[in-house]
Order: structure tokens, then C-alpha cells, then sequence
């Protein structure tokens, strides 16, 4: 017996196995709700049907690795969530899969070097962020 999708429980709030549509019908996102919370993997489309970002939730805020896609496939960026921000390596990529930029988060603020890549993959520019206390 398949799992009943986008189910509320008694207090109405959002249960189980979950799909968001576009107006249009098409699949935009899909995973799993506790206490009206997104939890546990979820994934994003855009209308094409193609994956537009993937990665789980807890308590309803990001956490652990997330990847996001442009609409062509290709990667636009990866990096992780700790408490719902932005925490630890970090990687985004031009149109053409090189390397945009790169470095690392604390609890949602750039620290460190991070480096900026033209679109050959040759260094641009390093710009060092101060550390968060």
C-alpha cells in the first residue's frame, strides 16, 4: 500500500511524505514534513524536471551538504548548514563548471582566504576574511 502524500494530522499541521508543485502540476520539491517542519532529504526541480538543489533539513533549517544545479544541469554551488547557516567549505562555479570562488564559513560569515577564479580557472583574486569570537 503506497504512503498517502501531503498529509495534515489532527492539529493540522504538515505529516509525511510531502510534494510541492508548480501551478502548473509539474513536481517542484519533494520530502518529508514533522510538525509542520521539513526534515530528513529533500529535493528541488525546476519546471524542466531537473534538479535544482538536494540536501536535508532538521527542525525546518538546512543542514549538512547541500548541492544546487542551474537549470542546464551543470553544478552552481555546494556547501554545508549547521543550525541553518552557512558552515564550512564552500564552492561555487561559472556557467562553465570552473571554479567561481571557494573558501570557508563559520555560522553563516566568510572567514579566511577565499579565492576568486576567472572562468580559465586562473586565480583573480584572494581576499582574506577576518575569523568570527
Amino acid at each position: 500500500m503506497p504512503t498517502e502524500k501531503n498529509r495534515l494530522d489532527d492539529q493540522g499541521r504538515r505529516t509525511g511524505p510531502w510534494e510541492e508543485t508548480f501551478r502548473d502540476g509539474k513536481l517542484s520539491g519533494a520530502g518529508e514534513y514533522t510538525e509542520n517542519e521539513k526534515t530528513g532529504p529533500w529535493k528541488f526541480y525546476f519546471r524542466n524536471g531537473r534538479l535544482k538543489a538536494s540536501g536535508s533539513y532538521a527542525n525546518g533549517e538546512l543542514t549538512g551538504p547541500w548541492e544546487w544545479y542551474r537549470e542546464n544541469g551543470h553544478l552552481l554551488q555546494v556547501g554545508a548548514f549547521r543550525n541553518g547557516r552557512q558552515h564550512g567549505p564552500w564552492t561555487r562555479y561559472h556557467p562553465n563548471g570552473e571554479v567561481y570562488d571557494a573558501g570557508d564559513y563559520v555560522d553563516g560569515k566568510k572567514v579566511g582566504e577565499w579565492h576568486v577564479y576567472d572562468q580559465e580557472g586562473n586565480l583573480v583574486r584572494s581576499r582574506k576574511h577576518r575569523t568570527t569570537s
